[in-house]
């Protein structure tokens, strides 16, 4: 039996009428996902990672749903770092669900509803309080609305049914607090559902650019699922992160200094303009919010106002979709953005990316080519633009070890106290514990195993 063979004949015929062909990441990953185990799917942009993590879990629910068992409450929570990139995959799940819906009816199937809510910081009230009336079979979130929900009484409830955890761009949150404080939300939901007397939830991550994959793989699961030799209990599919790349580093044709004179800048905003031309979507990616604003003004003098504009996490969630919108349909030509479209949102095809300045890791820098040509079998275009000698240098090791396939260290931060502060309060709030089973789920989570 294959991978695809596992699912219901809804399902897999849905897939089959959609897609070619499952990936490799997919092949390999619904089979640990459908075994219950805890996996970590690594796999380049375009390589359908997130319906990978979703696909089985909507096959179960679909079972269930047909056997009259749909949950009361949470199955299932995805995880994502960005709140714009919740509102994505909300968009881009209800296209299966609905497709499934359609297959399992043209089989003579009546297929159950399976419900889907985004709950982040733009989640409205009334949104919110809807939450709590009637249950979503998926949550997507973000780790701060998680933390709230686990904490509120009420939404906290509805987490006790969790089976499923996706975590989405586990490498981005990794490297900081943010990720050390998402796993200790982790620990506690594991407390939560346990005390209701089930399973521990499977914890499923996805990563198109992690390094070293078994300690991302020990970070994602926690301490208890570590073996007598130190390797994490989980199913690690690596199909590598790797693709075709076509880059190159661009330079004004004046001499590059400390510091970049007017001219220069200048020339490289007629640069950009020039291959914004040439292109038909075109993403901008800078380092700084005020970046952001300064370019797409500079650039707006050159292609018109209505062809460009800045992407950051400071605009309202109704205009970041506008823009993003715009962009998919082909009303505007370009976006210079931060961080804020890194990590995966669909906007669409983008022909080409331009980073201004250095990235300064190499995992940013290939997550933010990979916007372009962002499907699997496409090449993936970018040009970095060096703005200072020193940048120059910077940029071209950078180039250097993209060919050479290397990956930056991720090192996660290690017990942090005010992190620990927050949660146990949280915790405690919530209901009582004693101190030494409240000291040891703390050490559940991987960057507080050390915690003295």
């Amino acid at each position: 039996m294959t991978s695809l063979d596992r699912f219901h004949p809804a399902v897999r015929e849905w897939f089959r009428r959609r897609f070619e062909a499952p990936t490799d990441a997919q092949l390999a990953g619904w089979g640990a996902i459908g075994a219950g185990r805890d996996a970590l799917v690594a796999a380049p942009t375009g390589s359908g990672k997130t319906l990978t993590a979703f696909l089985s879990s909507i096959d179960s629910l679909f079972r269930r749903g047909l056997d009259g068992g749909l949950p009361a409450g949470i199955d299932v929570v995805y995880v994502s770092p960005l709140k714009a990139l919740s509102s994505d995959i909300e968009r881009n799940l209800v296209e299966p669900l609905e497709g499934i819906r359609e297959t399992a009816r043209s089989l003579g199937v009546t297929p159950p509803d399976i419900r889907v809510a985004l709950r982040t910081g733009d989640t409205t009230q009334a949104e919110r309080a809807a939450i709590l009336r009637e249950a979503p079979h998926i949550l997507i979130t973000t780790p701060e609305s998680l933390y709230l929900m686990l904490t509120a009484e009420r939404s906290r409830k509805l987490l006790t049914g969790v089976r499923t955890v996706i975590v989405d761009e586990l490498h981005a949150l990794m490297r900081d607090k943010r990720g050390a404080h998402l796993m200790l939300t982790l620990a506690r939901l594991d407390a939560l559902v346990a005390d209701a007397g089930a399973p521990r939830p499977v914890r499923v991550g996805l990563s198109a650019t992690v390094h070293p994959i078994e300690d991302a793989a020990r970070y994602l699961v926690g301490t208890r699922r570590i073996d007598d030799a130190g390797r994490p209990d989980c199913t690690i599919v690596n199909v590598g992160h790797r693709r075709d790349l076509d880059i190159a580093i661009e330079a004004p044709p004046s001499e590059l200094g400390a510091v970049a004179t007017h001219e220069q800048w200048s020339e490289i905003y007629d640069r950009i303009a020039a291959l914004i031309e040439q292109n038909r979507t075109t993403l901008v990616f800078v380092n700084t919010r005020r970046m952001a604003e300064r370019v797409a003004h500079n650039l707006a003098q050159r292609i018109g106002e209505e062809h460009v504009a800045a992407h950051h996490g400071s605009l309202s969630k109704d205009r970041r979709l506008r823009m993003e919108q715009r962009l998919k349909s082909g009303e505007m030509r370009a976006v210079v953005a931060t961080a804020s479209l890194e990590l995966g949102i669909d906007v669409g095809t983008v022909d080409l990316v331009c980073q201004v300045g250095s990235p300064r890791l190499i995992t940013t820098f290939l997550q933010r080519i990979g916007r372009s040509g962002h499907a699997l079998g496409r090449t993936s275009v970018g040009r970095l633009f060096a703005t200072t000698r020193d940048e120059l240098v910077e940029c071209a090791a950078l180039v250097r070890a993209v060919h050479a396939g290397r990956l930056d260290r991720v090192e996660p931060p290690v017990a942090p106290l005010d992190i620990v502060a927050q949660q146990v309060v949280a915790e405690v709030a919530s209901r009582e514990w004693d101190e030494d089973a409240l000291y040891e789920m703390v050490r559940g989570a991987t960057p507080f195993a050390a915690l003295d």
